[in-house]
């Protein structure tokens, strides 16, 4: 099956992992000839199971996906990180990949082996390759107190290595509809106290970002991508190891072109520009490494990390065909380098209890570039020449964040378990807030079968630094860029308190059931959104701010037969803009000042499922599938979208071709009913074109092992 849904401690976690090795793949081979080796690969599993005692999730959600649920979905390895999400419960998709959990914009925090990795500036392209991936788990709902900063979902991602791989590696590639090539290489392996694995990939094909029309291909969107991941540790004895990782993202997308749309604005000496014609792109940079150490001293376990993270996005304007049509053509740069510090401990108390504490800190430094022509304008924003000036808006943005944190695990008896702690967040810089936060968590095993949980947690979440906007307001006032209104208030740190409760039901050993609730509200909710022509998201408060939702989860597996199902009903709400202010038109802000208002990325029901079927020759049969109630749109957020639904297929077998050996091929068709939905209609706050799901798809992929 895809996700799991669990609630216990983190020893059955990694437990649960462990029995599901996928069939069939590299995982599966081990190196047991070499006595050395072997006494490796025990002591990095045993260092491996000290990591687990460092990230619990008692009261929390965990939904769980192995590399063999990977394997189940269509396009295998190829499913890109957000796609494999998607199959978790109460995950939203929306436009330019990003991904809503709960109903929270973004505010998801990414992990990789228990260490956070600052996130990178809002793009388009993935910057973690799922190849990269042993297992991968979303936490949601009260989180324990070691999880700060961003809170909707903590996605951890357990990297493969080479300790448990063997001595090997994978090429393949895949190839499909609109110009796709996508081909891959893995390497991984061990010798004495050395393990190793590294990835890269590249990816080409012309349907880079949503479609902004129905049309079955895209004009002007054709994307270049490649990635790179490697991670490289070393025993420096039975209870210590050292361990690098790094990777680099660089993405280029052209920007999707509208095509028979009617120019607004005229520029001197251009007659004619088709808006099918226009040139606009945006390039993604993203690199990172991380240096830690960790191991067991005494009765603790410990991980101590140090990285930095680099990310640049800038997107090139069309300097005509956006002041003919926008009035305004921006090039856009923002930079971000953050250098960050994490220790965590977990010191065993007994027999009953685990304290766990911690600290985590890093600074930030953004730079912000805007260059733009626009024309000038009269007091009603009419175009006064068919000459553009230019306008140049730049700013440098500081931060500092430092965060604090312990927490007890209390073992009362075999059944009931609490976990309660305090966290301590400041940040400083661009913004000075602080927050001490407390949170309690509880599961309570009734039988084998029935797993209660519940848990409160004050969340203290901060804008993100790299979409904090700086615009200076009075610069483009007069021309055809002016901004709606001239209030401004900076944004702010959201304060929540968070409310979850939930039932597991296991009727039979092939069975899993989960239910579970939660509820929420906020001062100074965080939102983001697309303000300008610009490719580029920037945060903004409501002052006010709910949320609730149910959702339901059903797993199976049993033999050949694997299958999933979720639902989930949300509401997410927000009451009087309070930062970003000149981003609304007064209609929009008085209305949003005495209502409150669906956020724009909200849907009211979601489900996502699918299964898998393994024939007794080693042939494999799969489905997953999406629904979604639909976007908000309109003024204000009034409207709601229609419902989609994409259907997804593929067939999977091992053949044995001369000369080359084992051959693992793939053919994938997605959305295989063509059904055409669209994702974004260009309207609601904050959302710029419009933005279609992807039309029917046929990939086909062929990896070796060797």
């Amino acid at each position: 099956m895809s996700p799991r849904h669990l609630s216990r401690a983190p020893l059955a976690v990694a437990l649960l992992l462990a029995l599901h090795s996928p069939l069939g793949h590299a995982e599966d081979r081990t190196d047991a000839a070499k006595p050395k080796q072997l006494a490796t690969v025990t002591v990095n599993a045993v260092l491996d199971q000290a990591r687990n005692q460092l990230a619990p999730s008692t009261g929390s959600s965990l939904y769980v996906f192995t590399r063999q649920a990977i394997a189940s979905l269509p396009l295998g390895e190829s499913t890109p990180l957000n796609q494999v999400l998607l199959q978790a419960p109460g995950v939203v998709q929306d436009s330019y990949g990003e991904l809503h959990v709960r109903g929270d914009h973004a505010n998801l925090q990414y992990r990789i082996d228990g260490i956070i990795l600052p996130e990178s500036i809002s793009g388009f392209g993935q910057t973690l390759d799922t190849r990269l991936i042993h297992s991968v788990s979303l936490l949601t709902g009260a989180l324990p107190a070691q999880y700060g900063l961003r809170t909707a979902g903590v996605i951890d991602i357990r990297t493969r290595s080479g300790a448990k791989l063997g001595n090997g590696g994978s090429i393949g590639v895949t190839v499909g509809s609109r110009g796709t090539i996508e081909p891959a290489l893995s390497l991984f392996g061990h010798d004495g106290r050395w393990s190793w694995f590294f990835s890269a990939d590249y990816l080409k094909n012309n349907l880079g970002i949503e479609n902004p029309t129905a049309a079955m291909d895209a004009i002007h969107d054709t994307t270049w991508q490649g990635k790179g991941f490697g991670a490289l540790s070393y025993l420096i004895n039975d209870t210590t190891r050292l361990s690098v990782l790094a990777g680099v993202t660089n993405n280029r997308f052209q920007i999707p072109d509208n095509p028979n749309q009617a120019p607004v604005y005229s520029l001197a000496g251009v007659s004619d520009y088709p808006s099918a014609d226009l040139n606009e792109r945006q390039r993604e940079m993203t690199r990172f490494a991380i240096v830690s150490l960790q191991g067991k001293l005494g009765a603790t376990d410990y991980q101590i990390a140090a990285g930095q993270r680099y990310s640049q996005v800038d997107f090139t304007a069309d300097a005509i065909g956006d002041l003919i049509y926008n009035g305004v053509a921006s090039s856009v740069g923002r930079s971000n380098l953050a250098s960050t510090l994490q220790a965590d401990f977990a010191t065993r108390l007994g027999e009953r209890n685990t304290l766990r504490y911690g600290v985590y800190a890093d600074f930030q430094r953004g730079l912000q570039d805007n260059t733009a022509l626009v024309f000038p304008a009269d007091a009603d924003g009419n175009q006064t020449s068919d000459v553009p000036l230019g306008i140049t808006d730049n700013n440098r943005l500081h931060a500092r964040t430092a965060s604090a944190y312990v927490q007890d695990q209390w073992n009362i008896n075999e059944q009931l378990t609490l976990n309660g702690g305090l966290r301590y967040d400041h940040i400083g810089g661009y913004l000075d807030e602080s927050q001490l936060s407390p949170r309690l968590g509880m599961v309570y095993e009734i039988s084998d079968d029935w797993t209660l949980h519940a848990g409160y947690a004050r969340y203290f979440t901060p804008p993100a630094t790299e979409l904090i906007a700086a615009t200076d307001i009075a610069k483009f006032q007069g021309t055809t860029n002016a901004l709606p209104t001239d209030a401004n208030t900076n944004v702010r740190a959201m304060r929540s308190n968070y409310y979850d409760a939930g039932v597991q039901w296991r009727p039979g050993d092939s069975l899993t059931l989960g239910l579970d609730a939660y509820m929420s509200q906020a001062r100074n909710l965080l939102d983001e959104g697309q303000f300008g022509t610009a490719l580029v998201f920037s945060d903004f408060n409501y002052r006010y701010g709910r949320n609730q939702g149910i959702e339901f989860s059903a797993n199976w597996q049993h033999g050949p037969l694997r299958a999933w199902f979720n639902l989930a009903n949300n509401i997410a709400q927000g009451k009087q803009v309070a930062s970003g202010q000149y981003n609304f038109d007064a209609a929009e802000l008085a209305w949003i000042a005495s209502h409150w208002i669906a956020l724009d990325h909200a849907q009211r029901l979601t489900s996502s499922g699918g299964a898998s079927y393994r024939l007794d020759d080693g042939t494999q049969l799969g489905f997953d599938y999406l629904y979604g109630s639909g976007l908000r749109a309109g003024f204000a957020n009034t409207e709601t979208l229609p419902a989609y639904f994409q259907l997804n297929l593929s067939i999977a077998r091992s053949l044995e071709l001369p000369a080359l050996g084992v051959v693992h091929a793939r053919l994938a068709v997605i959305n295989a009913l063509d059904r055409v939905y669209a994702i974004r209609d260009g309207s609601g706050i904050g959302v710029g074109a419009p933005q279609y799901g992807p039309r029917r798809g046929y990939y086909l992929g062929l990896s070796k092992d060797f």
